[in-house]
């Protein structure tokens, strides 16, 4: 029966010229060597080789066996590489990108999806924001991320929606919130807004700035922070609004502002959420383990969206 270790002795001949070099090559012995050429030759019923001087040439059976031979090693290599990184995903690290409102309502959710496929791994969730993310994605230190995409450029990327997220306006004043808030109200509102270090990249924030441009108007804030847990405290402390993702405010609202509501903006505006990774990028198993579950856990959230 034909074996690889028999192509590996026939290639490794191929290559060195003679039957003594493949032998030095692969660590054997020459006689082990000829041994396995002989039973390559009498599975196939065809000579290989033949002698000239000292070394050996192919005969035209050898070339038309050459490159099957090699087709069929590399693929032996990429089942013991896929294999590997299978055995890897059990008891390895998972790393994956996503910004920081998902977070707030999706992270541990998230972890706890993965753990329960595979429970001997270790999780790494990376990103405050969605810009920082993208960064590390295009520099090579994630596979993958699960980002907002309100003006991001699919240069070198695949860009896959996947769900869009309600932006809602919340706030402890029950008289603002009788009804959509318009950019008109936005404008006057005294907002606390979080992602202070990435006011100018915050998907959030631009989705709101574009918005109140188009109606002629300036947003402006009362009170900038960067997390989104002092935001909603604030709120509930009734010091100012904010702007939010609706799921998040269904989340961290009853915990940290019980007497605060929420209420849709007028028009109604949703921040898009995507998958991304490098554009010809072989996706690891664990790549595509995390984003076959942010993918379904992001929907159940949100409203999901076709690609």
């Amino acid at each position: 029966m034909l074996s690889l270790h028999q192509l590996r002795c026939f290639l490794a001949t191929v290559e060195h010229g003679s039957l003594t070099a493949a032998a030095d090559a692969l660590g054997y012995s020459q006689p082990s060597i000829s041994e396995q050429i002989r039973g390559l030759e009498r599975t196939l019923g065809v000579r290989l080789f033949v002698r000239v001087g000292r070394g050996v040439v192919l005969t035209e059976a050898g070339v038309a066996l050459q490159p099957y031979a090699e087709k069929t090693l590399a693929a032996a290599r990429d089942t013991q590489d896929a294999m590997q990184r299978v055995r890897s995903l059990e008891t390895g690290t998972i790393r994956f990108g996503i910004f920081g409102a998902v977070r707030w309502y999706a992270g541990a959710a998230l972890i706890a999806d993965v753990l329960e496929r595979h429970p001997g791994v270790r999780v790494e969730l990376i990103g405050t924001n969605s810009t920082e993310v993208l960064d590390q994605l295009r520099r090579g230190h994630l596979e993958a991320a699960l980002i907002a995409v309100p003006q991001v450029t699919s240069e070198g990327l695949v860009v896959r929606p996947v769900a869009r997220s309600e932006l809602v306006y919340i706030s402890a004043d029950p008289e603002r919130l009788r009804r959509p808030v318009t950019p008109k109200a936005i404008a006057a509102a005294p907002l606390v807004m979080p992602d202070s270090t990435f006011r100018n990249e915050d998907s959030t924030r631009m989705l709101v700035r574009r918005m109140l441009h188009e109606a002629g108007l300036n947003p402006s804030t009362r009170i900038e922070v960067e997390d989104v847990e002092t935001a909603v405290e604030l709120v509930g402390m009734g010091l100012a609004d904010s702007i939010t993702h609706r799921a998040i405010a269904e989340q961290l609202l009853p915990r940290l502002a019980p007497q605060a509501g929420f209420v849709s903006l007028r028009p109604r505006l949703f921040d898009p959420l995507a998958i991304v990774h490098r554009a010809g990028a072989s996706l690891s198993p664990a790549a595509a383990l995390m984003i076959e579950l942010a993918t379904r856990r992001i929907r159940s959230l949100t409203d999901p969206v076709d690609a």
